[in-house]
Order: structure tokens, then C-alpha cells, then sequence
């Protein structure tokens, strides 16, 4: 631990002291490149990864080499918790970070992160290219040094288990592994089980010693963390969608020239929709992955589930600015189904 903070405090100052170079443009003058880190807490094999690698590039290019976007894997810069404090300072640029990070600044975030909130991925990402929907939440943070530059997919949440579960009594009295949030005790709690707050590295140990009964997550992290080896049946309940955000120091974002921050707002429209297209190919692979591992899949009736977690949506949305971003999702839905 002592070793990745100190990493992190040499990369911040890295970003401080050595953020510029220099680069010959296509007149052949030499044009002032700034570097800008971004953290990230996976591996370069991850959509999102990947998606931020094109965006870097087309900034690179677009702006003639005045902005290079250096992408630092692994947690190399700290664990996100960290690196939202470190983009408020500027000592790194941008981060992606998870929803209910973003939540503890503003707790409007928490309507995106509601289970069964999206009707489809496509609906998701529909929302997260829409200004008229997202554009003021975003910068809403902005007095907290940073605002929100795009969200992206991280995957369909599913409960996977040692059992199918087709309906919500299936999970009566079964301890489902769920990330940490009072939101997501009483979704589960309303889904049928009983959730179970729980580090991520700790879930495969805690199925295989019958501490909990299974957990709920995407096809990758199912498949590339081997959680098929001792819970071997995957059911679609298809109940969360929480996004990913990348923040950006806000600084940063508004010391940019009016022509370089249309080129940052149009490239990371386009990553965000080219983000969920890399994400359905390896989702493909994780669940052949799954399936040669000998996994059963099945495919409840979802609208069982939704019914049941109706009452967690009204709570949420008692107050009327929430109530807002709440409809305008959903009339977001009914848009697209015509």
C-alpha cells in the first residue's frame, strides 16, 4: 500500500512540475504538447480502456499535438477513492471513477444508478449523450474542483448464484454479495435476498466457504475474476446499469480554448458510444468463457423484479429535482420505442 500511494504522489507530481513537451506541427513550428494523466483502476484490456485510448488519440490529433492524454492503468495512480482528490487538486487530470464516489458530492447521482432505471444499454448511453438530460448534473460539481466530462456503461448487473433464479422468492434467504451502499441493502432486500456488503477480492473465498451464497455483477467481472468455478449458474435479472464516470479537473477543463473544448466534448460523445460496443464483444467472449466453464444460463421474467423494487423508486424520488431527472429518463425510454 506504502509503495502505490508513493507512486501516486511521484506521478501527481510528474503532472505538476513536467506536464509539458513539445512537438513539431504541420506548419513546422513547434507546438506546446500538455500531457494529461488520466486514472484508472483496470486493466488495458477493458472497454473502457480502450475507448479512452482512441479518445486520446483524436484529441492528439485534432488539436495538432497540443494535448496528449496518457492513460494510466491498474490503479498505477491510486485506487479511485484517491484519485478523485487528486483530479480536485490538479495534480491528475481526469479519473474514472464509480457512481456512488460521485454520489458523496451530490446525491442527484444516485437516480442513475437505480435499478431498472435504463430499459436497455442503448437507453443508457442515450442519456449520456444528452446534454438536455445530464449536461447541468455534470458540471454540478464543478465548486468541488472537478465536473464530469462523460458516464460510461459498465455492464448489465446479473445474480449469479448456485441455483437459477427465475423469480424473486428464488432468493428468499440467500446472501447476495452487493457493493456498498444503503441502496443496494434495499434493492436486494426488495429483490428477495439479503445483500451483503462485501470488497470485491474477498467474493470468490466467501462463496466457496458458503459465507454468502453469491453475488451479482457483470459477465466479465464474473468470468475474468473465475467466480463460474463456485457459482455456476447466471441469471439475467438484469437489475442494475451503474455507470462509470470520467471526471476532469475543472480547471482544466475550463482553461481550454473554445475550439479545444468543442474537439474534447464531440471525441468523448463518440468514445462513450464506441465504449458500449467494445464492451458487447467482450462481454461475448466472458460469456463463452462462462458457458465452456459449464455454467447454466437463464433468463427470468424481469418484470417480476421490477414490480418489486417500485417502492425503493418512489423513495428516491420524493424530492422534486430528482423526481425531474427521473422522468426525463424514462420519457428518454418511451422516446426510443417509437
Amino acid at each position: 500500500m506504502k509503495k502505490r500511494i508513493l507512486s501516486a504522489v511521484l506521478a501527481a507530481s510528474m503532472v505538476i512540475l513536467g506536464g509539458c513537451g513539445a512537438k513539431t506541427g504541420s506548419t513546422g513550428d513547434k507546438v506546446e504538447t500538455k500531457v494529461i494523466k488520466v486514472a484508472f483502476n483496470q486493466a488495458e484490456t477493458h472497454p473502457q480502456y480502450k475507448a479512452l485510448q482512441g479518445f486520446s488519440d483524436k484529441i492528439n490529433e485534432r488539436t495538432n499535438g497540443a494535448y496528449k492524454i496518457e492513460i494510466f492503468a491498474n490503479e498505477l495512480l491510486g485506487p479511485q477513492r484517491e484519485t478523485v482528490e487528486l483530479v480536485q487538486t490538479g495534480a491528475v487530470g481526469m479519473s474514472i471513477v464509480s457512481n456512488s464516489l460521485i454520489e458523496n458530492f451530490n446525491k442527484k447521482f444516485s437516480i442513475l444508478g437505480l435499478p431498472y432505471i435504463y430499459d436497455s444499454k442503448e437507453h443508457q448511453n442515450a442519456i449520456f449523450t444528452d446534454d438536455a438530460i445530464v449536461g447541468d448534473l455534470f458540471k454540478s460539481t464543478k465548486d468541488q474542483g472537478f465536473q464530469v466530462l462523460t458516464a460510461f456503461h459498465a455492464g448489465v448487473r446479473n445474480v449469479y448464484t448456485n441455483k437459477a433464479i427465475n423469480k424473486p422468492e428464488d432468493l428468499k434467504g440467500l446472501k447476495i454479495r452487493i457493493m456498498e451502499s444503503d441502496t443496494n441493502v434495499k434493492m436486494m432486500k426488495y429483490m428477495g435476498g439479503v445483500g451483503t456488503p462485501m470488497g470485491q477480492g474477498e467474493v470468490y473465498t466467501a462463496i466457496q466457504s458458503s459465507v454468502i451464497n453469491g453475488g451479482e455483477n457483470n459477465e466479465l467481472i464474473y468470468a475474468n475474476m473465475k467466480h463460474f468455478e463456485v457459482a455456476k449458474y447466471y441469471s439475467y435479472t438484469k437489475h442494475l446499469m451503474i455507470p462509470d464516470f470520467l471526471i476532469i479537473n475543472k480547471d482544466l477543463y475550463e482553461g481550454l480554448s473554445a475550439e479545444h473544448k468543442a474537439i474534447f466534448d464531440e471525441e468523448i460523445k463518440s468514445a462513450t458510444i464506441a465504449e458500449l460496443e467494445l464492451w458487447d464483444v467482450d462481454a461475448e467472449a466472458a460469456i463463452k468463457t462462462a458457458k465452456d466453464a459449464g455454467v447454466q444460463f437463464s433468463y427470468p421474467d424481469i418484470k417480476l423484479f421490477q414490480e418489486k423494487v417500485k417502492p425503493l423508486h418512489e423513495e428516491l424520488t420524493k424530492d422534486a429535482e430528482y423526481k425531474e431527472l427521473y422522468n426525463k429518463i424514462r420519457a428518454k425510454a418511451e422516446t426510443l420505442s417509437k
